[in-house]
Protein backbone atom coordinates (compact mmCIF):
# COMPACT_ATOMS: atom_id res chain seq x y z
CA UNK A 1 0.00 0.00 0.00
CA UNK A 2 2.81 2.04 0.67
CA UNK A 3 4.06 1.95 -2.70
CA UNK A 4 1.10 2.45 -4.42
CA UNK A 5 0.31 6.24 -2.83
CA UNK A 6 4.02 6.78 -3.21
CA UNK A 7 3.44 5.83 -7.49
CA UNK A 8 0.23 8.41 -6.84
CA UNK A 9 2.15 10.92 -5.55
CA UNK A 10 5.13 10.86 -7.97
CA UNK A 11 2.60 10.62 -10.71
CA UNK A 12 0.53 13.70 -10.05
CA UNK A 13 3.77 15.58 -8.90
CA UNK A 14 4.98 15.52 -12.45
CA UNK A 15 1.58 15.53 -14.74
CA UNK A 16 1.76 19.37 -16.69
CA UNK A 17 -1.26 20.82 -15.49
CA UNK A 18 -0.98 23.61 -17.51
CA UNK A 19 -2.82 21.52 -20.44
CA UNK A 20 -5.67 20.74 -17.81
CA UNK A 21 -6.20 24.52 -16.99
CA UNK A 22 -6.15 25.23 -20.53
CA UNK A 23 -9.11 23.21 -21.68
CA UNK A 24 -11.27 24.03 -18.50
CA UNK A 25 -12.47 27.83 -19.90
CA UNK A 26 -13.56 25.73 -23.34
CA UNK A 27 -15.70 22.85 -21.29
CA UNK A 28 -17.45 26.01 -19.59
CA UNK A 29 -18.47 27.73 -22.88
CA UNK A 30 -19.19 25.23 -24.48
CA UNK A 31 -21.58 23.52 -21.36
CA UNK A 32 -22.77 26.82 -20.97
CA UNK A 33 -23.92 27.13 -24.60
CA UNK A 34 -25.28 23.94 -25.09
CA UNK A 35 -27.28 24.27 -21.78
CA UNK A 36 -29.32 27.12 -23.00
CA UNK A 37 -29.78 25.32 -26.90
CA UNK A 38 -31.00 22.28 -24.86
CA UNK A 39 -30.67 21.23 -21.14
CA UNK A 40 -31.35 17.62 -21.97
CA UNK A 41 -28.27 18.03 -24.58
CA UNK A 42 -26.53 19.67 -21.61
CA UNK A 43 -27.35 16.74 -19.49
CA UNK A 44 -25.75 14.21 -21.93
CA UNK A 45 -22.56 15.91 -22.21
CA UNK A 46 -22.55 15.86 -18.24
CA UNK A 47 -22.51 12.11 -18.64
CA UNK A 48 -19.50 12.56 -21.74
CA UNK A 49 -17.35 14.26 -19.48
CA UNK A 50 -17.40 12.25 -16.41
CA UNK A 51 -16.58 9.03 -19.16
CA UNK A 52 -14.22 11.37 -20.65
CA UNK A 53 -12.55 11.94 -17.34
CA UNK A 54 -12.84 7.92 -16.43
CA UNK A 55 -10.70 7.57 -19.46
CA UNK A 56 -8.29 9.87 -18.98
CA UNK A 57 -7.31 8.71 -15.61
CA UNK A 58 -7.52 5.42 -16.27
CA UNK A 59 -5.04 5.31 -19.46
CA UNK A 60 -2.98 7.93 -17.68
CA UNK A 61 -1.84 5.40 -15.10
CA UNK A 62 -1.17 2.59 -17.90
CA UNK A 63 2.42 2.18 -17.87
CA UNK A 64 2.76 2.73 -21.64
CA UNK A 65 6.49 2.63 -21.79
CA UNK A 66 6.52 -0.74 -20.84
CA UNK A 67 4.09 -1.93 -23.07
CA UNK A 68 4.44 0.25 -25.73
CA UNK A 69 6.72 -1.96 -28.05
CA UNK A 70 3.67 -4.68 -28.36
CA UNK A 71 0.27 -2.80 -27.47
CA UNK A 72 0.62 -0.21 -30.31
CA UNK A 73 1.44 -2.70 -33.49
CA UNK A 74 -1.36 -4.76 -32.07
CA UNK A 75 -3.93 -1.89 -31.83
CA UNK A 76 -2.91 -0.64 -35.12
CA UNK A 77 -3.29 -3.32 -36.91
CA UNK A 78 -6.78 -4.26 -35.21
CA UNK A 79 -8.24 -0.77 -35.62
CA UNK A 80 -6.70 -1.17 -39.45
CA UNK A 81 -9.26 -4.53 -39.14
CA UNK A 82 -11.89 -2.67 -37.89
CA UNK A 83 -11.79 -0.45 -40.57
CA UNK A 84 -11.85 -3.18 -42.77
CA UNK A 85 -14.71 -4.42 -41.23
CA UNK A 86 -16.85 -1.38 -41.79
CA UNK A 87 -16.65 -2.03 -45.48
CA UNK A 88 -18.38 -5.30 -45.24
CA UNK A 89 -20.74 -4.75 -42.42
CA UNK A 90 -20.55 -1.03 -41.70
CA UNK A 91 -23.96 0.72 -40.69
CA UNK A 92 -24.79 3.23 -43.21
CA UNK A 93 -26.01 6.88 -41.85
CA UNK A 94 -27.09 9.63 -44.32
CA UNK A 95 -25.33 7.32 -47.11
CA UNK A 96 -22.09 7.03 -45.36
CA UNK A 97 -20.59 3.80 -44.02
CA UNK A 98 -18.85 4.99 -41.54
CA UNK A 99 -19.69 3.20 -38.14
CA UNK A 100 -20.44 -0.57 -36.53
CA UNK A 101 -22.97 -1.57 -34.41
CA UNK A 102 -22.73 -3.70 -31.26
CA UNK A 103 -24.87 -6.47 -31.64
CA UNK A 104 -27.66 -6.76 -29.09
CA UNK A 105 -27.22 -2.95 -26.98
CA UNK A 106 -27.69 -1.63 -30.14
CA UNK A 107 -24.59 1.35 -29.83
CA UNK A 108 -22.34 1.98 -32.56
CA UNK A 109 -18.61 2.80 -32.88
CA UNK A 110 -17.06 4.62 -35.50
CA UNK A 111 -13.53 2.86 -36.15
CA UNK A 112 -12.14 6.71 -37.72
CA UNK A 113 -11.69 7.66 -34.85
CA UNK A 114 -10.16 5.75 -32.89
CA UNK A 115 -7.55 5.01 -35.61
CA UNK A 116 -6.66 8.64 -35.12
CA UNK A 117 -5.06 7.78 -32.12
CA UNK A 118 -3.67 4.57 -33.47
CA UNK A 119 -1.87 6.39 -36.04
CA UNK A 120 -0.04 8.86 -33.75
CA UNK A 121 0.88 6.06 -31.61
CA UNK A 122 2.27 4.27 -33.90
CA UNK A 123 4.29 7.16 -35.38
CA UNK A 124 5.55 7.76 -32.37
CA UNK A 125 6.75 4.21 -31.47
CA UNK A 126 8.87 3.49 -34.94
CA UNK A 127 10.18 7.19 -34.72
CA UNK A 128 11.06 6.75 -30.47
CA UNK A 129 12.93 2.90 -32.01
CA UNK A 130 14.81 4.96 -34.98
CA UNK A 131 15.02 8.61 -34.39
CA UNK A 132 15.80 10.93 -37.39
CA UNK A 133 19.39 11.63 -38.27
CA UNK A 134 20.48 15.26 -37.77
CA UNK A 135 19.67 16.39 -41.55
CA UNK A 136 16.19 14.53 -41.03
CA UNK A 137 14.89 10.94 -42.52
CA UNK A 138 15.77 10.25 -45.90
CA UNK A 139 13.27 8.76 -48.70
CA UNK A 140 13.28 4.85 -47.45
CA UNK A 141 12.26 5.63 -43.81
CA UNK A 142 9.49 8.67 -45.23
CA UNK A 143 8.10 6.03 -47.18
CA UNK A 144 8.00 3.33 -44.21
CA UNK A 145 6.11 6.24 -42.07
CA UNK A 146 3.91 7.58 -44.76
CA UNK A 147 2.57 4.04 -45.42
CA UNK A 148 1.29 3.59 -41.50
CA UNK A 149 -0.36 7.68 -42.74
CA UNK A 150 -1.34 6.37 -46.12
CA UNK A 151 -3.64 3.59 -45.53
CA UNK A 152 -5.52 4.97 -43.14
CA UNK A 153 -6.46 7.24 -44.89
CA UNK A 154 -7.62 5.86 -48.25
CA UNK A 155 -9.60 3.18 -46.23
CA UNK A 156 -11.41 6.52 -44.28
CA UNK A 157 -11.95 8.04 -47.33
CA UNK A 158 -14.03 5.68 -49.41
CA UNK A 159 -16.31 5.32 -46.79
CA UNK A 160 -16.66 8.01 -47.58
CA UNK A 161 -15.48 10.45 -44.96
CA UNK A 162 -13.21 12.48 -46.46
CA UNK A 163 -13.24 15.43 -43.63
CA UNK A 164 -12.00 12.98 -41.00
CA UNK A 165 -9.48 11.48 -43.40
CA UNK A 166 -7.92 14.77 -44.29
CA UNK A 167 -7.29 15.43 -40.58
CA UNK A 168 -5.34 12.29 -40.10
CA UNK A 169 -3.51 12.86 -43.39
CA UNK A 170 -2.72 16.10 -42.30
CA UNK A 171 -2.08 16.01 -38.42
CA UNK A 172 0.05 12.26 -39.43
CA UNK A 173 2.53 14.54 -41.94
CA UNK A 174 2.21 17.32 -39.45
CA UNK A 175 4.32 15.44 -37.04
CA UNK A 176 6.58 13.99 -39.55
CA UNK A 177 7.63 18.32 -40.50
CA UNK A 178 8.13 18.91 -36.98
CA UNK A 179 10.44 14.98 -35.88
CA UNK A 180 12.05 15.95 -39.18
CA UNK A 181 11.85 15.01 -42.94
CA UNK A 182 14.86 16.19 -45.51
CA UNK A 183 13.64 19.56 -47.36
CA UNK A 184 14.21 17.95 -50.51
CA UNK A 185 11.74 15.52 -49.86
CA UNK A 186 8.65 18.46 -49.10
CA UNK A 187 9.90 20.40 -51.93
CA UNK A 188 9.15 17.15 -54.30
CA UNK A 189 6.01 16.52 -52.42
CA UNK A 190 4.81 20.50 -52.89
CA UNK A 191 5.80 20.08 -56.84
CA UNK A 192 3.63 16.77 -57.15
CA UNK A 193 1.22 18.19 -55.46
CA UNK A 194 0.59 21.18 -57.27
CA UNK A 195 0.54 19.24 -60.37
CA UNK A 196 -1.80 16.57 -59.47
CA UNK A 197 -4.62 18.99 -57.58
CA UNK A 198 -6.31 19.29 -61.12
CA UNK A 199 -6.49 15.66 -61.48
CA UNK A 200 -7.33 14.81 -57.86
CA UNK A 201 -10.38 17.56 -58.05
CA UNK A 202 -11.46 15.90 -61.37
CA UNK A 203 -10.66 11.93 -61.12
CA UNK A 204 -10.58 11.23 -57.19
CA UNK A 205 -13.70 13.38 -55.99
CA UNK A 206 -17.16 12.11 -55.51
CA UNK A 207 -19.83 14.41 -57.67
CA UNK A 208 -21.14 15.38 -54.04
CA UNK A 209 -18.02 16.40 -53.03
CA UNK A 210 -17.41 18.58 -55.57
CA UNK A 211 -20.40 20.51 -55.05
CA UNK A 212 -19.34 21.52 -51.48
CA UNK A 213 -15.86 22.58 -53.24
CA UNK A 214 -18.02 24.88 -55.64
CA UNK A 215 -20.25 26.27 -52.91
CA UNK A 216 -17.52 27.16 -50.93
CA UNK A 217 -16.11 28.79 -53.49
CA UNK A 218 -19.47 30.56 -54.86
CA UNK A 219 -22.76 30.36 -53.30
CA UNK A 220 -22.67 29.34 -49.81
CA UNK A 221 -24.83 26.41 -48.59
CA UNK A 222 -28.14 27.04 -46.65
CA UNK A 223 -26.30 26.03 -43.37
CA UNK A 224 -23.16 28.09 -43.89
CA UNK A 225 -26.16 31.37 -44.96
CA UNK A 226 -27.56 30.83 -41.73
CA UNK A 227 -24.25 30.30 -40.02
CA UNK A 228 -23.13 33.51 -41.01
CA UNK A 229 -26.64 35.39 -40.00
CA UNK A 230 -25.99 34.18 -36.74
CA UNK A 231 -22.45 35.71 -36.52
CA UNK A 232 -23.54 38.81 -38.12
CA UNK A 233 -26.47 39.21 -36.30
CA UNK A 234 -24.10 38.75 -32.98
CA UNK A 235 -22.11 41.72 -33.96
CA UNK A 236 -18.70 42.67 -30.97
CA UNK A 237 -20.75 42.36 -27.87
CA UNK A 238 -23.39 39.23 -28.69
CA UNK A 239 -27.43 39.05 -28.25
CA UNK A 240 -29.03 38.39 -25.04
CA UNK A 241 -30.25 34.47 -25.29
CA UNK A 242 -33.67 35.38 -26.12
CA UNK A 243 -33.02 37.76 -29.17
CA UNK A 244 -30.42 34.74 -30.57
CA UNK A 245 -33.21 34.01 -33.07
CA UNK A 246 -31.46 32.03 -35.50
CA UNK A 247 -30.91 29.16 -33.12
CA UNK A 248 -33.63 30.10 -30.64
CA UNK A 249 -36.48 29.38 -33.59
CA UNK A 250 -34.08 26.68 -35.37
CA UNK A 251 -33.06 28.50 -38.23
CA UNK A 252 -29.19 27.53 -37.58
CA UNK A 253 -28.56 23.49 -38.04
CA UNK A 254 -26.75 21.51 -35.85
CA UNK A 255 -26.33 24.36 -34.06
CA UNK A 256 -25.07 21.94 -31.01
CA UNK A 257 -22.29 20.55 -33.26
CA UNK A 258 -20.75 21.14 -35.83
CA UNK A 259 -21.80 25.00 -36.25
CA UNK A 260 -21.78 25.82 -32.34
CA UNK A 261 -19.56 27.99 -33.36
CA UNK A 262 -22.19 30.19 -35.09
CA UNK A 263 -23.97 30.19 -31.98
CA UNK A 264 -20.74 31.81 -30.41
CA UNK A 265 -20.53 34.64 -32.47
CA UNK A 266 -24.24 34.87 -32.05
CA UNK A 267 -24.60 34.94 -28.00
CA UNK A 268 -21.14 36.83 -27.30
CA UNK A 269 -20.17 38.18 -30.89
CA UNK A 270 -16.43 38.61 -31.93
CA UNK A 271 -15.34 39.36 -28.52
CA UNK A 272 -16.50 35.92 -27.57
CA UNK A 273 -15.22 33.91 -30.94
CA UNK A 274 -11.98 35.77 -30.47
CA UNK A 275 -11.46 34.63 -26.82
CA UNK A 276 -11.99 31.00 -28.10
CA UNK A 277 -9.97 31.11 -30.97
CA UNK A 278 -7.43 32.77 -28.23
CA UNK A 279 -7.97 29.32 -26.01
CA UNK A 280 -6.75 26.99 -28.95
CA UNK A 281 -4.00 28.95 -30.09
CA UNK A 282 -2.56 29.20 -26.34
CA UNK A 283 -3.01 25.52 -26.03
CA UNK A 284 -1.59 24.61 -29.30
CA UNK A 285 1.61 26.22 -28.98
CA UNK A 286 2.20 25.21 -25.54
CA UNK A 287 1.62 21.33 -26.69
CA UNK A 288 4.63 22.89 -29.62
CA UNK A 289 5.99 23.92 -26.57
CA UNK A 290 6.31 20.46 -25.04
CA UNK A 291 7.30 18.75 -28.21
CA UNK A 292 9.86 21.00 -28.33
CA UNK A 293 11.06 21.06 -24.88
CA UNK A 294 11.08 17.20 -25.34
CA UNK A 295 12.74 17.08 -28.43
CA UNK A 296 15.43 14.13 -27.14
CA UNK A 297 11.84 12.09 -25.81
CA UNK A 298 10.02 10.87 -29.02
CA UNK A 299 7.19 9.59 -27.59
CA UNK A 300 6.67 12.70 -26.03
CA UNK A 301 7.69 15.03 -29.23
CA UNK A 302 5.61 13.02 -31.55
CA UNK A 303 2.49 12.65 -29.15
CA UNK A 304 2.62 16.45 -28.17
CA UNK A 305 2.91 17.49 -31.91
CA UNK A 306 -0.17 15.11 -33.25
CA UNK A 307 -2.12 16.46 -30.57
CA UNK A 308 -1.48 19.96 -31.47
CA UNK A 309 -2.15 19.40 -35.84
CA UNK A 310 -5.33 17.43 -34.38
CA UNK A 311 -6.58 20.54 -32.61
CA UNK A 312 -5.37 23.09 -35.07
CA UNK A 313 -6.66 21.15 -38.11
CA UNK A 314 -10.53 20.45 -36.30
CA UNK A 315 -10.27 24.16 -35.50
CA UNK A 316 -9.20 25.29 -38.12
CA UNK A 317 -11.48 23.57 -40.91
CA UNK A 318 -14.52 23.54 -38.26
CA UNK A 319 -14.56 27.58 -38.16
CA UNK A 320 -13.32 28.41 -42.02
CA UNK A 321 -16.71 26.22 -42.69
CA UNK A 322 -18.66 28.00 -40.57
CA UNK A 323 -17.98 31.11 -42.08
CA UNK A 324 -17.91 29.81 -45.34
CA UNK A 325 -14.30 29.96 -46.52
CA UNK A 326 -14.11 25.92 -46.91
CA UNK A 327 -16.51 23.04 -47.69
CA UNK A 328 -19.02 21.57 -45.58
CA UNK A 329 -17.25 18.44 -44.00
CA UNK A 330 -19.10 17.45 -40.82
CA UNK A 331 -15.65 18.16 -38.24
CA UNK A 332 -16.51 19.51 -34.69
CA UNK A 333 -15.06 22.03 -32.71
CA UNK A 334 -12.53 19.91 -30.94
CA UNK A 335 -13.63 19.92 -27.29
CA UNK A 336 -16.50 22.52 -27.69
CA UNK A 337 -18.95 20.76 -30.18
CA UNK A 338 -21.86 18.82 -28.63
CA UNK A 339 -20.83 14.43 -28.62
CA UNK A 340 -19.31 11.84 -26.60
CA UNK A 341 -16.83 10.28 -29.06
CA UNK A 342 -14.58 13.54 -29.56
CA UNK A 343 -14.57 14.49 -25.42
CA UNK A 344 -13.43 10.72 -25.16
CA UNK A 345 -11.16 10.06 -28.15
CA UNK A 346 -9.13 13.28 -26.68
CA UNK A 347 -9.24 12.11 -22.91
CA UNK A 348 -7.55 9.08 -24.06
CA UNK A 349 -5.00 11.25 -26.01
CA UNK A 350 -4.31 13.91 -23.23
CA UNK A 351 -4.23 10.64 -20.75
CA UNK A 352 -1.17 9.24 -22.88
CA UNK A 353 0.68 12.29 -23.33
CA UNK A 354 0.27 13.29 -19.16
CA UNK A 355 1.63 9.18 -18.73
CA UNK A 356 4.58 9.98 -20.79
CA UNK A 357 5.71 13.35 -19.69
CA UNK A 358 5.14 11.83 -15.63
CA UNK A 359 7.48 9.29 -16.32
CA UNK A 360 10.03 11.20 -18.19
CA UNK A 361 12.71 11.12 -15.36
CA UNK A 362 12.40 7.98 -14.09
CA UNK A 363 14.44 4.86 -15.48
CA UNK A 364 11.93 1.47 -15.09
CA UNK A 365 8.10 0.12 -14.01
CA UNK A 366 8.69 -2.15 -11.43
CA UNK A 367 5.35 -4.40 -11.68
CA UNK A 368 4.84 -6.68 -8.83
CA UNK A 369 0.92 -6.37 -8.90
CA UNK A 370 1.21 -2.66 -7.84
CA UNK A 371 3.19 -0.25 -10.26
CA UNK A 372 6.12 1.81 -8.65
CA UNK A 373 8.10 4.10 -10.03
CA UNK A 374 11.56 4.51 -9.19
CA UNK A 375 13.83 7.91 -10.14
CA UNK A 376 16.98 7.50 -11.66
CA UNK A 377 18.77 9.59 -8.68
CA UNK A 378 17.42 7.35 -6.27
CA UNK A 379 17.76 3.73 -4.83
CA UNK A 380 16.38 1.34 -7.39
CA UNK A 381 15.61 -1.41 -4.77
CA UNK A 382 13.29 -0.73 -1.14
Amino acid sequence: MEHWFDFDRRIFKHFNYLLIIQLVPLFIISSYLIHEMNPYLFNKQMVYYFLASIAFFIVAFIPWRLIFWWFVPLFYVGNLGLLLTVEFIGKSILGAKRWIEIPGIGLTIQPSEFMKVSVIMMLAYLISRKPPPLQGYGILQFLKLSIVIIIPFLLIAKEPDLGTALVLLIAGYGVLFIVGINWKIWVTLAVIGGIGAPFIYQYGLKPYQKTRIHDALNKPSYQVRQALIAIGSGGLEGKEKEEATQTQLKFLPVSSTDFIFAYLGERFGFKGMTTVIALYVLLIFNLLYISAKHAQDYLIKTFAAGIAFLIFVYMGVNIYMVIGLAPVVGLPLPMFSHGGTSFIIFAIIFGILQNLIAFKDYSRYNADSKIIMTSKDEPTIR
